[in-house]
């Protein structure tokens, strides 16, 4: 049965300045006006269903939406008791887990701003500056972690004095305080300026920015989605997940869709590394969901096992509507790849849509409402919100402007003005264009980060976020993600990781690590000889692929190389390895730089 969907319409105003601002003509409908306001409703309405489940031995360990409701209720006594509030924050310094989505809840519903950590900046940074920045700008009144051991010497670096430490243990006897009249108190006070969450951005130009999340810019989000996926109210999403709570796809969009929509989150406790996948493959084994939310790092890494494996294919497909990825940009490879398994498995193609936006959009501020058959598309905007496309260079740059958006940056007040326009639109630094300019129903098309785009020494653009897809689609299935050089260069060459499931299955050998795999004869000339039939297509000096070189150390969160959900900042790779650059570049290039076929005339 198809998917009920918004109608995709647009209004489109174009201006003299070559400007176009875009904007949907269904009205944003009223809404709650703070998330626990769904917490309460589905706690009386539905009380015995599972909101939150994380593995527990074999199975799984599941909270009802009543038990969560008491639960938060409890935690919202005892962190007024400790003394939070608006100005004393809670900060989070674990991975998703149950405890801590009743925690934040329970700290929002009062008034009290959540500041989820990335925990690698706990336990993965070797000089924890990430950690002593956001705790300075946060100065939070209260920390929570599961468990405080691994973190001993994170807390070293930081001034603890007067600071509330707590960890699993602790959260458990804070549930059996006892609510009093001031939680209601408290609840009632909170509206949609009231500040919900500080969530971080990656730090891709400097040090991570707080970002502030308030509860009518959460709010707006999940009403906005609600009414382009109309579906959601007649079927409740069943929904597996690892997405970081400490970014906004994960802690915005997918928890609180449960929330609002009276769905259940199984948490996975796997991620898209080595390792760690096949956690989220024995999870799928065990929760099928009806709704999946990734990144395409995520789908690259899960692929090989739907590819492999049957009977996993049917526990993932058996009852999923619909496939849904952001992010960053999917390769075309691996969309027909999910296509091709999901026929595999129930004989037709799973929909797959997307949606864009940034930390500062809460986060969705486009998004696809109907039948897509290719990646790329990022949709249109969504009710109550205003994409303005201005023109920059050879690209038209996106801004935003709507309920969703954010009022700025936690104490960095000369970052909040630079960040928007005179017109209040948020300058977000992606670009889009038109699928279709004779039908902009058809939506929006992403184009790559502004600033990432450069020029080669003979002045010819190169729009680098539209090679990297190509150059992955083409390298398929061996390449995790590739950085694109060439500033003030002669000509395009790439840094790039393996992937390790797309290289084993490739190679024919489980067994074999990334190491091994780079100096694979049989996977260097799959390369060789897949990125010059890609060039032979596209011989322009823009467009061509010169050099490859396969990079043994993975992405680094200290160099800001790398965020949670596997997105790579090309600018930081580029500086930080700028040995790795050169040796691209060298007149003579060593054994190691993969050198492709010349154009031939």
């Amino acid at each position: 049965m198809p998917l009920n969907y918004l109608e995709p319409k647009v209004a489109v105003e174009e201006r003299h300045d070559g400007s176009i601002i875009l904007s949907s003509p269904h009205q944003l409908e009223e809404g709650e006006t703070q998330l626990s306001h769904y917490l309460r409703h589905w706690a009386q309405t539905k009380p015995e269903r599972t909101f939150l489940a994380e593995r527990d031995g074999e199975g799984w360990r599941k909270l009802s939406f009543s038990i969560a409701r008491c639960h938060a209720d409890s935690i919202s006594q005892a962190l007024l008791d400790m003394g939070l509030g608006p100005q004393r924050p809670l900060m989070i310094l674990s991975a998703n887990s149950v405890r801590q989505g009743v925690l934040t809840f329970g700290a929002m519903q009062v008034g009290i701003p959540v500041a989820p950590v990335s925990p690698a900046y706990s336990l993965i940074s070797q000089d924890y500056g990430k950690l002593r920045h956001i705790f300075n700008l946060v100065k939070p009144a209260a920390i929570y972690v599961e468990d405080t051991t691994p973190l001993e010497n994170a807390f070293a670096s930081l001034d603890l004095t007067g600071v509330d430490l707590f960890d699993a243990e602790g959260f458990d006897k804070l549930t059996g305080v006892q609510p009093t009249e001031a939680v209601e108190v408290a609840f009632a006070k909170v509206g949609p300026d009231s500040v919900a969450k500080y969530l971080f951005t990656s730090g891709s130009t400097g040090m991570p920015k707080g970002v502030i999340n308030t509860q009518g810019m959460l709010c707006a989000n999940m009403q906005q989605l609600r009414q382009i996926w109309p579906f959601l109210l007649e079927n409740r999403p069943i929904l597996l997940d690892w997405l970081p709570w400490n970014h906004t796809f994960g802690g915005n969009i997918v928890i609180n869709n449960a929330l609002t929509n009276g769905g259940t989150l199984y948490i996975d406790g796997g991620k898209p590394a080595p390792g760690l996948i096949n956690q989220t493959v024995e999870n799928i084994r065990l929760a099928s969901p009806n709704l999946y939310y990734n990144v395409p790092a995520g789908f690259a890494a899960l692929l090989p096992f739907l590819e492999e494996d049957a009977q996993l294919r049917e526990c993932f497909f058996r009852h999923l509507q619909l496939i849904f990825y952001a992010g960053a940009a999917l390769p075309q490879d691996l969309w027909e790849r999910l296509a091709s398994v999901s026929k595999q498995a129930i004989g037709r193609a799973v929909p797959m849509v997307s949606a864009w936006g940034s930390t500062e959009t809460a986060p969705m501020a486009t998004a696809v409402h109907w039948h897509i058959d290719r990646a790329g598309v990022i949709g249109l905007p969504v009710p109550g919100t205003d994409i303005k496309m201005v023109p920059n260079g050879s690209k038209m740059e996106l801004r935003v402007r709507g309920p969703n958006v954010t009022p700025g940056y936690l104490k960095q007040p000369d970052l909040t003005v630079a960040a928007f326009d005179d017109e209040g639109f948020y300058k977000i630094g992606d670009a889009g264009c038109l699928a279709d300019p004779d039908d902009p129903a058809q939506g929006l098309v992403f184009d790559g980060r502004v600033a990432e785009d450069f020029k080669l020494t003979t002045g010819t653009w190169v729009n680098s976020g539209g090679l990297r897809l190509a150059a992955l689609t083409a390298a398929s299935p061996v390449l995790q993600d590739v950085v694109v050089a060439g500033h003030d260069r002669d000509f395009v060459a790439l840094l790039a990781w393996l992937s390790l499931g797309g290289s084993r299955a490739f190679l024919g050998n489980e067994g074999i690590n990334l190491e091994d795999a780079a100096q694979s004869a049989e996977l260097r000339e799959h390369l060789i000889q897949s990125l010059s039939a890609y060039n032979r297509v596209n011989p322009r000096s823009s467009t061509r692929i010169a050099r490859l070189l396969l990079l043994a150390a993975p992405p680094a969160i200290d160099a800001n190389e790398i965020t949670d959900k596997g997105y790579i900042n090309q600018r930081a790779v580029l500086e930080a390895r700028s040995g790795d650059v050169e040796r691209l570049y060298a007149a003579y290039p060593d054994a190691d730089v993969i050198q492709l076929q010349p154009r031939k005339i």
